[in-house]
């Protein structure tokens, strides 16, 4: 279960404040796997950091009962100075699971062959994406967070991500960013639509697809 309370958001920008989340409740459904829609800038990707835990909120609160990814493909927790496998080794330590076994999926999962052990500092953005989306799919998880990116890499690597996301799906649940709507069908059954700083769950995805697009032609006038 993952339950916002009242929960509010703002930002400062040019002298002003923003409000992204405005004083939202909701209780999201359990079992569903979630799209999460808005324009650019509604605050998807803030309150998927919020739900994992990574950024603060002004107020309100958000309850969960259920264990939560950080946001599949972000990579920005890593430690730029020790390698992949340290760092995988802390995130097994951090989350309870078994070191070795966390290793080897990852290892084997990424492809990333000897960088898999030199510094994160030296990764590309692919290699990035490619650690962080090995080491939250090595962790099962109720529910996986997911930021625009199911993984990177060429078409062959992606397939092989959406394979194993899929996988993990047949036991969990996802809320998921994504521009890409094939995507979003393909693993979402249900949606919200953020807008003016208030969200609106859709048991039918497609209306909720139909009233995002909606908004995003508001945009283009």
């Amino acid at each position: 279960m993952i339950r916002f309370e009242n929960l509010t958001k703002t930002f400062k920008l040019g002298g002003t404040r923003k409000t992204v989340i405005n004083n939202l409740t909701m209780t999201l459904p359990e079992g569903k796997s979630l799209a999460l829609l808005g324009r650019n800038g509604a605050g998807k990707s803030t309150l998927l950091k919020m739900i994992a835990g990574s950024m603060s909120y002004d107020s309100g609160r958000i309850i969960t009962d259920c264990s939560i990814s950080w946001p599949v493909g972000f990579g920005g927790s890593f430690h730029r100075e020790l390698t992949g496998a340290q760092n995988v080794r802390f995130i097994a330590r951090i989350y309870g699971v078994d070191t070795d076994q966390l290793l080897h999926f990852v290892e084997d999962f990424s492809e990333l062959g000897k960088h898999f052990y030199m510094p994160v500092r030296t990764y590309s953005a692919g290699m990035h994406s490619r650690l962080a989306f090995g080491a939250s799919m090595g962790i099962r998880f109720d529910t996986y967070l997911v930021d625009e990116t199911t993984a990177a890499g060429d078409a062959r690597f992606a397939q092989k991500a959406r394979a194993v996301f899929r996988k993990r799906m047949e036991e969990s649940s996802a809320i998921m960013v994504n521009h890409n709507l094939k995507q979003v069908r393909e693993f979402c059954d249900a949606g919200i639509v953020l807008e003016d700083g208030k969200a609106t769950y859709f048991s039918d995805l497609d209306q909720a697809i139909e009233i995002h697009e909606y908004n995003l032609r508001l945009d283009q006038g």
